[in-house]
């Protein structure tokens, strides 16, 4: 089974207290499914208020610093990555002057004591924090004294010059599907996303990626998670009022006997008016055709059967009405568990259907893809799960179990830094972890770009439904630096 990764890093309002309970719970990392959420918004006020202190002079040594919540909630999160980065960094031929200087930013002072701790002590990189509130504090004095950040939230904000986002963001996922709907012949893009941190990041990304790929500039609408929402905002994004109409229009207000259409069939007259038997439409659907929603269908009674309708319910030969194709070709989602079925729901009443419209979500679909029948042919981004299977192997043997998903993170950022450093150039200037050619990572090539953005290679999946796992339909393409997408 393919693999969520790490793509909620803040949290809007309106998803904050869900979020608190899941870190406080241990459900943020979904253990069964692999799923983490590693961005958790900073919610144990352990950033600290204080200053952080730089010195005066710039580290040149190969000293690696870990910033990671060790104790506290997130204590079972931090020492994960933290074997991620001892696994890296545990073999031999290491330089003389490369040290592990763990800090935790759980502690007292948190993220702002660590991070002058780290400082002080000559560390030459930063290897986290973990939340996008402890990378807000940690990163400002790191990039005042010249020292290199790779931190493990996913939050894309938090990335610039010198302070890197390890984590797989939404806006990258998405880069990767219009890329591929782009190859499949899509021109016209929209998203249906929920009002929060995850689904503003995939709208953003998809605005991004529209425009770095030439694509006119996608809509994009928000819902606030209820039913009523999702509804209303799907049926204004997919002009479902004015296809109705038009649906409406072209059809008689009452069957006309003998009446045919352009293709001399009498029966289709009818069935544009009268509703087919235990496949009536939406009660919007129908009170907008002039069809009451209410009215039972009529039994007809088969041979051999009781005339009280008992069992004898058949479904004429009619056709059903069907509605126009929406103002887009492509629609993205980012909603999960009850959010995605009412989101199914309303695709269902507005005739928003594939292939005609193709359903693109995050990569967190990963976990449970094989129970998305419902959406069959929907895509979302990930890495390619069997190119981890040699890091999970050496991970058990040291570890004693399976490494969550946020380790691959910590085990790449350090691996870059162990390369930096194998180059002999003091320090970790920026020039050497911007190369071109990147690093080799856990799920493939990963680049790091000059303005804090990584580039990481992701396959697109495609779900096959009947309780089967998605299939690979694009394989990861090295990353380079330089691309937009």
């Amino acid at each position: 089974m393919t693999r969520a990764y790490s793509l909620l890093s803040g949290l809007s309002r309106q998803g904050l207290a869900a979020n608190r309970a899941l870190c406080k719970t241990g459900v943020a990392a979904l253990g069964a499914t692999g799923l983490i959420l590693a961005g958790c918004a900073d919610q144990s006020g352990s950033s600290g208020t204080g200053a952080v202190i730089a010195p005066a002079t710039q580290a040149t040594s190969h000293k690696v610093g870990v910033l990671l919540p060790l104790s506290g909630n997130n204590a079972a999160l931090g020492h994960e990555l933290l074997a991620g980065v001892q696994l890296a960094l545990g073999g031999a031929g290491l330089p003389p002057d490369l040290q592990l200087d763990v800090h935790d930013t759980a502690a007292i002072g948190g993220a702002a004591s660590a991070t002058s701790a780290a400082l002080q002590a000559g560390d030459g990189i930063l290897l986290g924090p973990l939340t996008s509130g402890d990378t807000a504090v940690a990163a400002p004095a790191a990039q005042a004294a010249g020292i290199p950040v790779m931190a493990f939230t996913s939050d894309i904000t938090q990335g610039r010059p010198g302070v890197w986002v390890m984590g797989i963001t939404p806006e990258e996922q998405v880069q990767q599907l219009v890329a591929q709907a782009k190859r499949d012949g899509r021109q016209h893009f929209a998203a249906l996303l929920p009002d929060n941190a995850l689904g503003h990041a995939m709208g953003n990304g998809l605005i991004s990626a529209c425009r770095d790929q030439g694509l006119a500039a996608p809509a994009v609408a928000y819902h606030n998670g209820t039913a009523d929402s999702i509804a209303q905002t799907l049926r204004q994004l997919s002009n479902y009022d004015a296809r109705v109409a038009a649906v409406k229009q072209a059809m008689p207000a009452t069957p006309v006997p003998g009446a045919t259409t352009t293709r001399g069939n009498s029966s289709e007259v009818t069935g544009l008016t009268e509703l087919p038997k235990l496949a009536q439409l939406p009660a919007s659907l129908a009170a907008a055709l002039g069809q009451d929603p209410n009215q039972p269908p009529a039994p007809t009674v088969q041979p051999g059967q009781a005339s009280d309708g008992a069992s004898a319910l058949v479904a004429p030969a009619g056709p059903q009405i069907t509605l126009g194709a929406p103002p887009f070709d492509a629609l993205l989602l980012a909603d999960i568990g009850l959010g995605l079925k009412n989101v199914l729901d309303a695709l269902v009443v507005t005739q928003v259907n594939m292939p005609d419209v193709r359903i693109m979500g995050p990569g967190l679909w990963a976990s449970f893809a094989s129970k998305l029948g419902a959406i069959k042919g929907a895509w979302y981004a990930a890495p390619d799960p069997t190119s981890r299977q040699a890091f999970v192997s050496r991970f058990m043997a040291r570890n004693h179990h399976m490494p969550k998903p946020l380790a691959d993170m910590s085990y790449d950022a350090a691996t870059a830094a162990l390369t930096v450093a194998r180059s002999g150039v003091p320090g970790y200037p920026a020039e050497s972890l911007t190369r071109p050619g990147g690093f080799a990572g856990v799920d493939g090539t990963f680049t790091l770009l000059p303005d804090g953005r990584v580039r990481r290679a992701l396959g697109v999946f495609e779900v096959m439904g009947n309780g089967s796992d998605a299939r690979m339909i694009s394989a990861p393409m090295q990353a380079k630096a330089g691309t937009s997408g």
